[in-house]
């Protein structure tokens, strides 16, 4: 693995070197889906939670607006996250329309046509590019013949099989049933069955009883799972509030990395901490917040956190299910907003993270756009970029470069909570130095017989603190 970041720990038995996150790569590399699986409609008794075994794909997608260029892009982009689900991609399909067909979502033609097209490459699934409704998606697949899957449903499924954490894990479960909650469904018969009762035509024996069907049952059972997913993710979230509140106590400031899925911001964490947080040429590689410590170029510390990576057409109940992972970017001092430059539509994908930003909370918070991969992306393009977005900085997460001036605009953007102490502090007070040390920035020190003379700029809270041993000016 081509590390983003430089290490320098010690070698291994074998020679080499050790990397942390390299065994978290290997998890996500053996997610990848064995060929062999069928997706095929097959009638079920149960409510409909198959997994997305996505194996062989056709894409289709519905061009209501913009150019052909986007629509294509959009679709390339689809590609992407079916393959990251583990999917090989057969072909796609794109339909220029005015609004998506309320019935089979391109319309009967098309809809024949991408029939025989699945009939002719052996695909066994058909993801579109937009969220369908449910007698969409029964109908589109009772013309297909195969398993029809919508880029919400897709999303779902790469979230679920990359979260890691108990919270991640329950987030992504709560977003899975809100998604499914409106759209579940039984093949034949099962799922209409009473479980008893009066039945008007006379059902018989086995059909008498409450009256209540499975899928009411089913229904019930959901919204009973949602109830307590969000009883626990609020519970779970309580930790963090404690350490935002902890960190706001301390007055260390905060900077969030937020952007577009891939743009680097896992490897501008790595770069700017020395952390091995996974890097992986991936959608959506990190799902857990990671919060680091770093320093600006004046010592001073601030906290670094790296979140979820955005996308367009986000679902929104992912949105919903990870907003208290996401209030850490609302609570920070400063966003930085990462754009891969290299991208072929790097503007759409700014567009798609504000709208998420401003969704939670954070469109007020102030943001400093990071342009990374520099080193990929033509000079003139960047020119044209930062022109567009003058507060703004080009940096490679992988080289390094531009590094220098991001810390420097991190340090102007951020705001200036630190007093200038000089005091005699007791050698009993120890943890008073200590705590200047990690808080904010030691100019000097000096070891007395009476004491330890300290001279650092700390946050106003240690300062206070500190006040009652502040060194008096001598007489004249």
């Amino acid at each position: 693995m081509t590390a983003d970041f430089d290490y320098h720990a010690d070698d291994d038995a074998s020679g080499e070197s050790y990397d942390p996150g390299r065994f978290d790569l290997d998890e996500r590399h053996a997610l990848k889906r064995v060929a062999g699986l069928s997706t095929e409609l097959q009638d079920v008794s149960e409510v409909e939670y198959r997994a997305l075994r996505l194996e062989r794909v056709v894409l289709l997608g519905v061009w209501t607006e913009g150019t052909l260029e986007m629509a294509e892009h959009s679709l390339r982009e689809l590609a992407q996250l079916a393959e990251t689900a583990g999917s090989a991609v057969l072909d796609g399909l794109v339909q220029r329309r005015g609004r998506p067909d309320a019935s089979t979502y391109v319309g009967s033609g098309k809809a024949r046509e991408l029939a025989e097209l699945v009939a002719e490459t052996g695909a066994d699934t058909v993801i579109c590019d937009g969220e369908l409704t449910p007698s969409q998606l029964r109908k589109l697949e009772g013309v297909v013949r195969v398993k029809v899957v919508d880029r919400t449903a897709l999303i779902l499924d790469i979230f679920a099989q990359h979260a890691k954490s108990k919270e991640g894990k329950a987030q992504v479960e709560l977003a899975q049933m809100q998604y499914m909650l409106p759209r579940l469904r039984g093949w034949g018969e099962a799922l209409s069955r009473q479980a008893g009762g009066r039945v008007a035509g006379g059902g018989g024996i086995g059909t008498r009883g409450p009256g209540e069907t499975k899928i009411e049952t089913d229904r019930r059972r959901i919204r009973a799972r949602i109830a307590k997913l969000k009883r626990e993710i609020s519970q779970m979230s309580v930790g963090r509030e404690v350490q935002r509140a902890e960190r706001r106590r301390r007055e260390v400031p905060s900077v969030a990395i937020a952007g577009y899925t891939n743009a680097g911001k896992s490897s501008l964490l790595n770069r700017m901490t020395g952390a091995h947080v996974l890097v992986d040429n991936s959608l959506f590689a990190t799902l857990d917040p990671a919060v680091r410590k770093a320093r600006l170029p004046s010592g001073a510390p601030f906290t670094l956190t790296d979140t979820v990576g955005f996308v367009r057409h986000l679902p929104h109940q992912l949105v919903d299910a990870f907003r208290s992972t996401l209030e850490e970017v609302a609570d920070a001092d400063l966003i930085l907003h990462v754009v891969d430059s290299s991208d072929a539509d790097p503007r759409s994908q700014i567009a798609a993270v504000r709208e998420v930003l401003g969704e939670v909370g954070a469109r007020e918070v102030p943001e400093l756009v990071v342009f990374n991969k520099a080193d990929a992306a033509p000079e003139i393009d960047l020119k044209g970029l930062r022109l567009v977005e003058p507060q703004s900085v080009a940096v490679s997460a992988l080289t390094g470069a531009g590094m220098p001036e991001l810390l420097a605009e991190i340090e102007r953007l951020l705001p200036r909570l630190v007093t200038e102490v000089n005091v005699l502090l007791p050698y009993a007070r120890g943890d008073l130095l200590a705590r200047a040390h990690q808080e904010g920035e030691v100019l000097s020190v000096e070891h007395t017989g009476a004491g330890t003379v300290l001279a650092a700029r700390v946050p106003p809270g240690l300062a206070h603190e500190l006040d009652r041993f502040v060194v008096s000016a001598e007489p004249s």
